[in-house]
């Protein structure tokens, strides 16, 4: 029951408002390097111990994971 909850809020939400968000927040700040690729290697290198780099890479990673469960949701009902 709680499961199907939170698709139903999946549903709610817009593609046309998430994804444009994803990507702003997935490649800010533009130069030198998006914070999402940075962290994204800190956290290969084993190097992403600070709780602020920990708060960036899930700041700027939330909105594709909700891209990628809401694409998922909808391939799942199909």
């Amino acid at each position: 029951m709680k499961a199907e909850f939170d698709m139903h809020l999946l549903d709610k939400i817009s593609f046309s408002i998430i994804v444009p968000l994803a990507l702003l927040l997935a490649l800010a700040p533009f130069l030198p390097e998006p914070h999402l690729w940075q962290k994204l290697k800190m956290l290969y290198a084993g190097t992403l111990v600070r709780p602020v780099d920990i708060f960036d890479l899930f700041l700027h990673g939330t909105p594709l994971a909700i891209v990628a469960l809401k694409l998922w949701s909808g391939l799942r009902k199909k």
